[in-house]
C-alpha cells in the first residue's frame, strides 16, 4: 500500500509551520513528561490535591498543559487559536469541556454556553461545527439510573424531561443555523439515554443532510455492528446518519468497572482489534456516503492514510462536504496540517472552559497519551525532529 500517495505526514515543515521555537520547546517538555505513566499518575493526583487545598497552582497548570490542549477559558480566548488554524484551512470546533455538573443551575449555564458555541460556529465562513457532552446538561447518576432501566422518582422524571428539552433546544438551533453538531459518547454505563437523545435528534433534524452526529467509540467490540444497525435504522426511518468515529477515551475506567462488577468487558481485547474495526467502520461509511455523514476523529496515521486512499478509490473528492477528518487541539498536528495542505476537510476540537472545570478533560488527555501505545513518544519524536531541522536550517 502506497501510504504517501496523497498525503505525507512526515512533512514537519508543514505540520509545525504555525509554531514558534518556544511553543515547540514547551510541547517537548509536556510530552516528555507524559511518556511516563507514573509521572502522569503522580501529577494528576497532585493536581487534584492542590486544587482541593486551594494551593496557588492554577497559573502553572494554565501555562503548561492547559495552554497545550485548550483554546482558553472562554470563547473570546479561543479566537487566537481559531484564527491560527483558519490560516491553514483548518476549522475549529469550540468545545465547552465542562462535564459532570451537579446542579440545575450548572446544567442551564452549560446549555447556554453550548448555544453560544453554535452561534459562534454559524459566523464561520468555512467549516461549521459544534460539540457537547450530555453530562454537561444532566446528572451522571440520573443517566446511570436510566441506563440501568431503574424506576425514576417524580423529581428525577422532571429532571429527565428538562434534560430532553435542553438537548432539543441545542439541536434545533444547530439545525436552524446550519451547524453540524457532534454529541460525544461517554462511559458505557450511561450510554443508553445518550443513544436515545442522539437518535431522536437525528430523526428530527437529519432529514436532508447530517446535522446531528452520533459518536461511535470503536474500542468497544460491539460498535461496528451498532454502526451497521443504526445505519439500517436511519434508512428505515428516513434520515441521514451522522457518524462520528473515534477509538475512545475511557478504556482504563471501563475495564476496571467491568472487572469490579463482574460483567463482560466492553472493550476490545487489543489495539489491533480497535484499529481493525475503526478502519472497517470508516470504509463502511465512505461506501455508503450518500446515506451517512462522516466525521473521522483519529490520531492514528495509518487510519487517516487509509481513508485518503479509500476516498480516491470510491471516486470522492478530498473536499467532499460529507467527509471530515478531526483531531484534538494540541495533538497530531502532523496529521491535521498535512491533511489540510492536501485539500481535505479538517477540523480541530478546541476545548475551552474555566481552568478548574476543565481538569477532568485535561487528566483524560494525559492518561490517554500514556495508555495509547506510543502516542506521547510519537508526538515527542516529531517535535524533536522539527527542532533539529530548524537548528540546521
Amino acid at each position: 500500500m502506497d501510504l504517501k500517495k496523497f498525503v505525507d505526514f512526515e512533512r514537519l515543515e508543514i505540520a509545525f509551520e504555525a509554531k514558534t521555537d518556544k511553543e515547540l520547546k514547551k510541547r517537548h517538555f509536556i510530552f516528555s513528561t507524559m511518556k511516563y505513566p507514573w509521572m502522569v499518575k503522580v501529577g494528576t493526583s497532585m493536581t487534584k490535591l492542590s486544587l482541593g487545598l486551594h494551593l496557588p497552582v492554577q497559573g502553572l497548570i494554565k501555562s503548561t498543559i492547559f495552554d497545550i490542549f485548550c483554546g482558553g477559558e472562554d470563547l473570546q480566548d479561543c479566537e487566537a487559536a481559531a484564527n491560527e488554524l483558519g490560516r491553514f484551512k483548518i476549522g475549529a470546533i469550540f468545545d465547552y469541556s465542562v462535564e459532570g455538573e451537579k446542579t440545575e443551575k450548572g446544567f442551564e449555564a452549560t446549555t447556554n454556553e453550548v448555544l453560544q458555541t453554535i452561534y459562534k460556529a454559524s459566523e464561520s465562513k468555512t467549516l461549521k461545527f459544534a460539540a457537547f457532552k450530555i453530562t454537561g446538561l444532566a446528572s451522571f447518576d440520573l443517566l446511570a439510573k436510566i441506563h440501568a432501566e431503574q424506576s425514576l422518582t417524580t423529581e428525577e422524571q422532571s429532571a429527565w424531561e428538562r434534560v430532553q428539552a435542553r438537548v432539543e433546544k441545542i439541536c434545533a438551533l444547530a439545525h436552524e443555523k446550519g451547524v453540524r453538531l457532534l454529541i460525544d459518547a461517554e462511559e458505557t454505563w450511561v450510554q443508553k439515554p445518550i443513544d436515545e437523545l442522539s437518535i431522536k435528534a437525528m430523526q428530527q433534524f437529519n432529514k436532508e443532510s447530517a446535522i446531528i452526529f452520533y459518536t461511535f467509540q470503536m474500542y468497544c467490540h460491539a460498535m461496528l455492528t451498532n454502526l451497521k444497525n443504526l445505519h439500517q435504522h436511519a434508512k428505515d426511518n428516513g434520515y441521514i446518519l451522522g457518524a462520528k468515529l473515534v477509538r475512545g477515551a475511557y478504556m482504563e475506567k471501563e475495564r476496571e468497572r467491568a472487572l469490579e462488577m463482574g460483567y463482560q468487558d466492553p472493550i476490545q481485547p487489543n489495539k489491533e482489534s480497535s484499529d481493525r474495526d475503526y478502519d472497517a467502520a470508516a470504509k463502511y461509511c465512505l461506501e455508503n456516503i450518500s446515506e451517512i455523514g462522516l466525521f473521522a476523529g483519529s490520531h492514528n496515521e495509518a487510519s487517516n492514510y487509509k481513508m485518503t486512499l479509500a476516498i480516491d478509490e470510491l471516486g470522492l473528492k478530498p473536499t467532499d462536504d460529507r467527509v471530515y477528518f478531526g483531531q484534538l487541539y494540541g495533538m497530531s498536528d502532523h496529521i491535521s496540517f498535512n491533511l489540510a495542505h492536501g485539500g481535505y476537510n479538517v477540523i480541530k476540537y478546541v476545548p475551552y472552559g474555566p481552568l478548574k472545570a476543565t481538569i477532568p478533560y485535561l487528566i483524560r488527555r494525559a492518561e490517554e497519551n500514556t495508555s495509547v501505545k506510543g502516542q506521547s513518544g510519537r508526538e515527542l519524536s516529531l517535535v524533536e525532529k522539527e527542532l533539529k531541522r530548524r537548528r540546521k536550517s
